[in-house]
């Protein structure tokens, strides 16, 4: 049998952003709604290079070579085509921003500098920079001397150079202030214009440095990413709470990365600035850009009140059968619930946990919490109901990536209200994502619970797609209640009847059902895997559909983000990712069985994180409606001709063919309007 071979993960994600840009690209998307991909484009990159780039980094410095993780790349030639890639990228959203702003003229919003302000505008702008913008500025003054100041990861600095009257050369540093909005709009009555903070601190720049009397003065923005690991000191004097504090103080002195920069900057400013930094081309991106770094603030541009330019309104759905103002315990007694946000109402979520603070029967409620919504009514119900008199057990993860900060604040805040915290398991982050409810009745202790594919967070309900599944069932919530005590004592071994566990038994249990299907498939009776995921990363089981795929199995996979394995070689296996308007999260798996078909869901991706390094929860789903449910779900995913893309050994990102012939499906439209028709049968 010939050797496997996979996609490189790091080269396979910057695919995935690809997928992302092109909705930029894409004359179809509403302007404002494309200009804020161009936001979410650099948001991921910016996170990819304080993460993944600088795991790769940190591989190169050790002078491992790591020829398989790297497809024949040594780190150091693989740090070197992410750079090439990422060029490429910037160089497409550049363009892409450009078209749109051009796009935006004819819809009379038109983007102003500090060169080409509106005279009218002129005093409410100097006005704005007074009682606004100067009372947050950070500058630095530097010379060739100066020591250099640590810069903040992913903040935007522009680059001043002064020349005096007297021809003394001085350097300083401004900070974008964080505090405010990005954007003022500067509204006529028959147009608007926008013009960026950075550009009015321009407008201002000979007030700002008056004092060095400037000849002459010039800007160029910079920005840099940095290593954003958290390293832990083994002090077993401080709690675990306290070092994640300290680890987050930290992270912004996190080594360098990625360096970016106005491309007009003058080489000997640019000159200056690397030296300082201590950039090293060889292991550190070192990227030109345009004239605006942090775009990422684009995920947050104003609508302009132009409902023609922004996506149409889907207002969440009712989930039929499910009604929020009867009992929901008793409703729970009658049968599982299945709800897919943001199609579906999150304030089932919030119902439940409502009811279950102040109802005098529950007693306990257990729950993990991984990302919290700033403002989170979770949290809300769960403090009412320890105020309430009820047991609450909370696992809440503090290192939860880019949230930590949040978790210690909620973790502060739940402990001071008498919950009950359980902080981890020492080298296991807890990405499960379950509940389970106890309750007293005339029949002895009743559980209710759910399980989810997403975070309990009001915010991202909005616009993650995931499953959610409410249940009585005895089995799974017994399942729940084990892993509770798991977490109180991670020094045993639990038997799970229904619920399978990461990192004891996720990966060998979904390698015995391919297997399944691998031995169905040689007796010649129907064999076939679906999958959902947002990420497959793990060689392990890219081997397995290999295996599979060369025996006969069918194989369909919808990944939203990274693919390690390359469909081209298999004649078997078709992989699509779908991107659009919501964030695809869902992971679900469908096994044919034999026409028995075994449903699950899951928080876990097919990633060595997840399978070996996590403790993640994969639930079946036991009610046939359901499993009939998800089944469609997934095909209409499949039909998509408009949002899907091929996932090939090329990476062209190429959409899925839409033959005139046939109806147009978008897939996420497609599933609200499927649950819609739902309630009205």
């Amino acid at each position: 049998m010939k050797d496997y071979t996979f996609k490189n993960r790091e080269l396979s994600w910057l695919d995935f952003n690809a997928r992302v840009l092109q909705e930029a690209e894409d004359p179809n998307v509403p302007l404002i709604e494309r200009i804020r991909f161009i936001g979410i484009f650099s948001n991921n990159l910016d996170e990819f290079y304080k993460v993944r780039y600088a795991t790769v980094k940190r591989i190169a410095i050790s002078g491992k070579k790591q020829k398989k993780l790297y497809d024949g790349l040594n780190a150091i030639d693989l740090l070197k085509e992410i750079t090439k890639k990422t060029i490429e990228l910037q160089d497409r959203s550049v363009k892409a921003l450009n078209s749109i702003i051009k796009e935006l003229e004819t819809e009379k919003i038109f983007f102003v500098d500090e060169k080409t302000i509106p005279i009218k505008f002129i005093k409410y702008v100097n006005n704005y920079f007074i009682d606004k913008i100067q009372p947050q500025l950070e500058i630095i003054v530097l010379d060739e001397k100066s020591k250099f100041p640590n810069l903040p990861d992913t903040s935007s600095f522009l680059t001043v150079k002064i020349v005096s009257k007297n021809s003394k050369l001085k350097y300083a540093l401004i900070k974008i202030p964080t505090q405010l909005d990005r954007f003022l709009v500067l509204d006529d009555t028959n147009s608007k214009h926008v013009i960026l903070i950075d550009d009015i601190i321009r407008f201002h720049l000979k007030e700002i440095f008056e004092i060095f009397s400037p000849k002459e003065i010039k800007a160029n923005m910079i920005k840099i990413s940095r290593d954003a690991e958290l390293d832990f000191a083994y002090d077993i004097s401080k709690s675990y709470l306290e070092k994640i504090s300290l680890s987050l103080k930290n992270r912004s002195s996190g080594e360098p990365v990625r360096f970016v920069y106005d491309s007009k900057i003058e080489k000997a400013t640019l000159d200056f600035l690397l030296d300082k930094l201590k950039f090293d081309d060889s292991t550190d991106s070192i990227i030109p850009g345009g004239k605006y770094h942090n775009r990422r603030d684009y995920m947050s541009f104003p609508s302009m009140k132009k409902k023609s330019l922004v996506n149409s309104i889907l207002n969440p759905l009712d989930l039929k059968g499910f009604d929020l103002s009867k009992n929901i315990f008793e409703t729970l007694k009658k049968r599982d619930y299945l709800i897919h946000t943001p199609f579906h109402k999150f304030s089932y979520v919030l119902r439940l946990l409502s009811e279950a603070s102040i109802d005098p029967s529950v007693y306990k409620i257990s729950i993990t919490i991984y990302r919290l919504s700033k403002l989170s009514s979770v949290a809300n119900a769960l403090i009412n109901a320890a105020k309430n008199g009820k047991e609450v057990v909370v696992q809440i993860e503090l290192q939860a990536r880019f949230d930590e900060k949040a978790n210690i604040k909620y973790a502060k805040l739940l402990e001071e209200q008498g919950v009950k915290l359980i902080f981890g398991i020492q080298n296991l982050k807890v990405h499960a994502k379950i509940c389970v409810i106890e309750r007293k009745s005339p029949n002895g202790i009743e559980k209710f619970g759910f399980i989810s594919t997403g975070n309990f967070n009001e915010s991202t309900a909005k616009i993650y797609t995931d499953f959610t599944l409410f249940t009585f069932d005895k089995k799974i919530l017994s399942d729940i209640s084990k892993i509770f005590k798991f977490f109180n004592a991670n020094y045993k071994k639990f038997k799970y009847d229904h619920l399978k566990l990461s990192p004891y038994d996720t990966q060998s249990f979904f390698t015995k059902m391919i297997k399944r299907e691998i031995k169905n498939a040689k007796k010649g009776l129907p064999a076939s895997i679906k999958i959902k995921l947002n990420s497959l990363t793990s060689y392990a089981m890219v081997e397995e559909l290999y295996k599979a795929s060369r025996q006969g199995v069918k194989i369909r996979m919808i990944i939203r983000g990274i693919c390690c394995l390359l469909p081209d070689n298999e004649k078997n296996i078709e992989v699509i990712s779908v991107v659009d308007r919501f964030l695809e999260h869902t992971r679900f798996f469908i096994f044919e069985n034999n026409g028995k078909n075994e449903t699950y869901i899951s928080s876990a991706d097919w990633m060595t994180r997840n399978l070996d390094n996590r403790v993640e929860v994969t639930c079946p789903i036991l009610d046939n409606n359901i499993k009939e449910e998800i089944r469609e779900i997934f095909e209409i995913y499949w039909s998509d001709n408009t949002k899907s893309r091929i996932v090939n050994n090329e990476s062209t990102n190429r959409y899925k063919s839409n033959n005139k012939s046939k109806k147009l499906i978008r897939s996420q439209i497609d599933i609200y309007n499927y649950y819609k028709s739902k309630l009205e049968e």
